[in-house]
């Protein structure tokens, strides 16, 4: 595929003309290419240090005002950026060197742990500087993971992208295991310990991400127009099965989240200190890794439209049997399985998206796929905030969980060929018609 410029059409090429490396039919490991290695380190140092952080901030905000509604705006404050900034990340990531825009956006979320760790030491952090380092930190965030994902495509051989995909998510979800239980075992020691130790892994990261290569650039930097701003949605239009992964995420994780209520799980229901909190915002992670580790061995090509519709309905499914456990077992293997079948949805939309786009166009329409998708995941933290405050957390999230199944239901009906898609690679497959 080849995208000319933001004003003109796309138009279908033969695989050839797609920009990625050139390599022998016995493609080497994936640990075995040193870009990609680096690649991977990073990701996992940013989103452990992330998630450690997340642990500290939400039971910190909790102990200071105790309100539902504020670890609500937890999420509504780094969806802010999200919604402002998306367009214009697409368009530097695919404008300017996507190493770059990585590297800026760890160091400064490293600067903001530093940050966290020396107001909390001296005292001075309170709710408001803590929103505002949250603020600063979404903002961070989302340059960073279209940035990265977009990375990704130019690193390995295009027929084992899907492996690579399932590799990433997994060393994601690996991270996402040890954050929040190395957050809630090192909160023992201070939340100042926490927010010094993420600026570590923070720094690490940034000079992995220094190390990867830097890609050839295929097309000529485009200038800063609505037409370049808005190439990923205009892509995304024509694009029948795409945009509906897109809004079916968009939707499920809207209605199913349940991290921002996990502290109020944790401690009024639960009975347990931050340690179990860090349990519980792990438990996903591990049922994620479970599935990502075998998806990184063989992805998961043929009826994947009928594997995403699954994932997402036991997804709801889950969701709401957590709501309603009452045992900290029940409710870690309930998120277990929550998380398994989020990392199917996962591997399979991005796998689609970044086998289906140009080169050309990527970052921008990874980014508004971070916009969509990247946001509820906040948004639905206010949503469960909001609705926890009115109803209580227990019904919060059954609400949730139905409205996942729902939503599952209702794109099945109204985006046919999203539930036909048998492959990756559009050709042959007809989803595309």
């Amino acid at each position: 595929m080849v995208y000319a410029s933001a004003a003109t059409p796309f138009v279908r090429q033969p695989k050839a003309a797609v920009t990625a490396p050139t390599h022998s039919a016995a493609a080497p490991s994936l640990l075995r290419q040193s870009a990609f290695a680096c690649f991977l380190g990073s990701r996992v140092l940013s989103v452990t240090a992330y998630q450690m952080q997340t642990v500290a901030i939400g039971w910190q905000i909790y102990e200071i005002t105790g309100s539902a509604l504020d670890l609500g705006l937890v999420g509504l404050v780094q969806f802010v950026p999200f919604v402002l900034l998306s367009l214009l990340v697409g368009h530097f990531a695919d404008g300017y060197d996507r190493r770059s825009v990585v590297r800026l956006c760890q160091a400064g979320m490293g600067i903001l742990g530093l940050a966290l760790a020396l107001g909390t030491a001296s005292g001075v952090i309170g709710r408001s500087l803590m929103f505002t380092v949250l603020l600063m930190i979404g903002t961070a965030r989302t340059f960073e993971i279209p940035t990265m994902h977009s990375l990704l495509p130019g690193l390995v051989p295009t027929d084992i992208l899907p492996r690579a995909i399932a590799a990433s998510a997994s060393a994601n979800q690996a991270a996402t295991i040890c954050g929040p239980a190395l957050g809630g075992l090192i909160y023992a020691l201070g939340p100042t310990t926490v927010y010094a130790t993420c600026a570590v892994l923070f720094a690490t990261a940034t000079t992995l991400s220094s190390l990867i290569p830097k890609a050839m650039r295929t097309t000529a930097r485009q200038k800063l127009t609505l037409d370049s701003l808005t190439a990923g949605l205009v892509y995304l239009r024509g694009q029948p099965v795409l945009l509906g992964v897109v809004t079916l995420d968009l939707f499920v994780v809207l209605f199913g989240g349940v991290t921002a209520l996990l502290p109020i799980f944790a401690r009024d229901i639960l009975e347990t200190g931050p340690w179990g909190l860090g349990l519980l915002r792990a438990a996903p992670a591990v049922g994620a890794l479970a599935v990502t580790a075998v998806l990184a061995r063989r992805a998961p090509d043929g009826r994947l439209g009928v594997k995403l519709f699954a994932a997402t309905a036991v997804f709801g499914a889950a969701t709401i049997v957590f709501a309603l456990s009452t045992s900290l077992a029940l409710s870690l293997a309930a998120l277990a399985v929550y998380g398994a079948a989020d990392a199917v949805s996962v591997v399979i939309r991005m796998g689609l998206i970044q086998t289906r786009t140009p080169n050309e166009v990527l970052g921008r329409v990874l980014a508004v796929n971070s916009m969509f998708t990247g946001t509820t995941g906040t948004l639905g933290d206010f949503r469960a905030g909001v609705v926890a405050a009115a109803t209580g957390p227990v019904a919060s999230v059954v609400i949730g969980g139905i409205g996942a199944i729902a939503v599952t239901l209702a794109w099945i009906r109204l985006v046919p060929p999203l539930a036909r898609i048998e492959r990756f690679s559009p050709d042959g497959d007809g989803s595309d018609a």
